[in-house]
């Protein structure tokens, strides 16, 4: 192993999620309602008070579901928080999932809060499959939504297409991501999805974005995840064993920008990417380690081509190699490390456990470095958990196991 050189002042002290719901399955409570059970959850899990709290590290500018909004102000006063004296989020969407860590480390390494909660809720109000085309027109807009371009796995087809043309990346590689994704689920007692799928399943599902079939695509669940980040001394004297924060980067390059919502991008390798390899290339740099450190990855799932993108971008490929790579078997789940392979959402990801903008990949990193996760990676010591990819900001986060 390289020499880790992370700085592993803060750690996650605490985890907590709802069950995971159907769409629509929610209806009957709010947002801050979600959102107070998982935080609730997750103090009790590392053995603090709800009152303890004293920041906000939120993503996705606090949206939950992209209809609703996580207020500050309210989970202070349902929760009984006496004073909350940091609160902050990350712009863009899911891209800024791992980079939430990074932001609750920086608000306790500054001194602005002791017990920081990163928190998203989602409840599906609204379609997002066609969020694109109920917006309104802009100037940018108008050169995709006449293109019948009326949504992100719309939007996703088109970078696909381009890797698979630029590369010949074969479907093959998309229904080997979809297969041992759901394969990692059936063994979760909250995965939404616990029936196996098989080749024959996938190819013969309907098409909903040339070449993205329905098993591309994440699933559209309901619930809300909550974690609790504060100093790794305090941390050492809670309930759970502290899990360091090695690592956190999030941001992107002018190239990536919006990313798949306007096509801007040159035509190199920024454009059949996950935009990633920025993040990736500083989130190594600063806990001193390479790929091929990492014991387990929890790449952001919401369409198979992306984790298989993102596999590049984070270097455990070649570029243009994650077809070959995915298709040799290096992703599915062992518990022993296989030469050569990754193990690769190991709790069934958003494909098959379910969809809540990323936090989930927090949770089984989590777990997989306390030693307690339910499709354990035996010894693992590092945890890549991507956010994205998405509009800029795009981020990473390396957890590891207490010294």
């Amino acid at each position: 192993m390289a020499r880790d050189t992370g700085v592993r002042d803060v750690a996650i002290a605490g985890i907590g999620a709802t069950p995971y719901y159907k769409r629509g399955e929610t209806a009957d409570k709010s947002i801050t309602h979600l959102a107070g059970e998982a935080i609730l959850a997750a103090c009790a899990d590392a053995g603090v008070s709800v009152t303890d709290v004293d920041g906000l590290a939120f993503y996705s500018l606090a949206r939950a579901g992209y209809g609703e909004q996580m207020e500050a102000g309210e989970l202070v006063e349902t929760l009984g928080i006496r004073e909350l004296k940091f609160s902050a989020a990350l712009t863009g969407g899911g891209g800024g999932s791992a980079g939430a860590i990074g932001l609750a480390r920086a608000a306790i390494v500054a001194g602005d809060a002791s017990v920081v909660v990163t928190v998203m809720a989602l409840q599906q109000r609204t379609r997002l499959g066609t969020v694109v085309a109920t917006k309104a027109v802009t100037p940018v807009s108008s050169f995709v939504q006449p293109s019948g371009l009326a949504g992100p796995g719309h939007l996703m087809s088109l970078l696909t297409r381009r890797h698979m043309y630029q590369y010949g990346t074969t479907r093959d590689a998309f229904a080997e991501i979809a297969i041992s994704t759901r394969q990692n689920a059936l063994s979760r007692p909250k995965a939404r999805y616990r029936e196996p799928l098989t080749r024959e399943q996938y190819f013969a599902a309907r098409m909903i974005a040339d070449p993205l079939c329905l098993y591309d695509f994440c699933l559209e669940s309901e619930g809300a995840v909550a974690i609790v980040t504060t100093s790794i001394e305090r941390a050492r004297d809670l309930r759970q064993p502290p899990v360091p924060v090695v690592a956190a980067a999030h941001g992107g390059t002018r190239e990536w920008g919006r990313a798949f919502s306007w096509f801007g991008m040159p035509d190199d390798e920024t454009f059949a990417s996950s935009g990633n390899k920025p993040i990736a290339d500083r989130l190594y740099a600063r806990a001193g380690i390479t790929a091929q450190d990492i014991d387990v990855a929890l790449i952001y799932d919401h369409f198979s081509p992306m984790v298989l993108m993102q596999l590049e971008d984070y270097g455990f490929c070649k570029k243009g190699e994650g077809g070959p790579f995915v298709l040799s078997g290096a992703i599915r789940y062992t518990p022993e490390r296989k030469p050569g392979g990754i193990p690769v959402n190991t709790h069934g990801g958003q494909l098959s456990e379910a969809y809540v903008i990323g936090a989930t990949h927090i949770l089984e990193g989590v777990e997989q470095l306390r030693g307690t996760a339910v499709n354990q990676v035996a010894g693992a010591e590092l945890a890549l958990v991507t956010g994205g990819p998405s509009a800029i900001p795009n981020s990473g986060l390396i957890l590891g196991r207490d010294r």
